[in-house]
């Protein structure tokens, strides 16, 4: 682990673009990672949005999907991403990614941009292919899986539906271009070849080295129990001084707070914030059986100082 990993200026939750995402920081995926085997002779296809379900558009897009390939096998990844945060969609991509099967076909759809002059893109990996806005959504992922081996515009209208206004691309474009690709429909055929160099790169916030020897981390995702994952690695945290057992002091905004780093969420006794390594090999801060996300006042791109033993560093307020 080195200092590269941190942003020696500026705020926390500032970007930078990148073509390595994390495993869990920072790293590209080892080669001889665990991958899911595909085992089916259907097409398997991953629909990540940020849609919701109080719409029909999850629905309509699937249903084009199984219109044109209905042999096609579609699993849900998340469509209740917060609205228009690519960064968000793009974090979801990569946790999830190494954990489809090999040859999965896959719809990310986060689109702010939709029906402006962004592209829509087909990208192929190895073991897997992604169909997109290029926003930098698909990036984490793509580099995830060794980087863009072929890049397509999708521009070629024959594998599109007649589309009544420009602001469906999810259902007008990219679900059917994907079902035809399903089955058969050459890569190349799907539109313009284009460089995959030139794809949009991802943002994602790099840890701050604060003077004193603290750590400014940002809250790169909420999951539904209230655990708030960090932009920062165990080996970041140990480089720092902090150590398995031990405590170090969490402020977030006014909020204070000791958290005690342990092996897992039952190790925390009533009441107390711990520190966890999660299941993305991250730090996650956490209460047994509470949200850590109400109890500290956090959101999404929050910034929180992590303060080790031994640091010295001005308090807040």
């Amino acid at each position: 682990m080195t200092c590269r990993r941190y942003a020696s200026a500026g705020r926390s939750g500032s970007a930078r673009p990148t073509s390595t995402p994390i495993w869990p920081l920072g790293t590209r995926r080892p080669a001889d990672a665990p991958r899911v085997a595909s085992t089916a002779s259907r097409p398997f296809v991953a629909f990540l949005s940020d849609y919701g379900h109080a719409d029909e558009f999850v629905g309509v897009c699937k249903g084009v999907i199984a219109s044109i390939a209905p042999d096609a096998h579609v699993v849900d990844l998340v469509h209740d991403l917060p609205p228009h945060s690519v960064a968000a969609g793009g974090l979801a991509l990569v946790r999830a990614v190494q954990y489809l099967p090999e040859g999965a076909l896959v719809i990310a759809v986060v689109d702010p941009g939709v029906g402006t002059d962004r592209r829509l893109v087909a990208v192929e990996c190895e073991g897997g292919t992604f169909f997109g806005p290029d926003n930098g959504l698909l990036a984490p992922a793509v580099a995830m899986l060794g980087g863009a081996r072929r890049v397509v515009e999708l521009t070629d209208d024959r594998w599109h539906l007649p589309a009544p206004g420009p602001t469906f691309a999810g259902r007008d474009v990219l679900a059917p271009a994907l079902a035809h690709h399903a089955t058969g429909v050459a890569f190349e055929d799907l539109g313009r070849v284009v460089d995959p160099a030139g794809l949009t790169p991802g943002l994602v916030g790099l840890p701050r080295l604060v003077p004193g020897g603290a750590v400014e981390a940002e809250v790169w995702w909420i999951d539904r129990f209230g655990n708030c994952q960090l932009n920062l690695g165990p080996d970041e945290l140990e480089e720092l001084g902090g150590e398995p057992g031990g405590r170090v002091e969490v402020r977030a905004g006014d909020v204070v707070r000791a958290a005690r780093w342990v092996h897992t969420y039952a190790d925390a006794h009533s009441s107390e914030l711990v520190l966890v390594v999660d299941s993305y090999g991250l730090c996650s801060l956490a209460y047994d059986r509470r949200s850590a996300a109400a109890e500290l006042g956090l959101r999404t791109g929050a910034a929180v100082t992590l303060v080790p033993p031994g640091a010295s560093v001005e308090p807040t307020g």
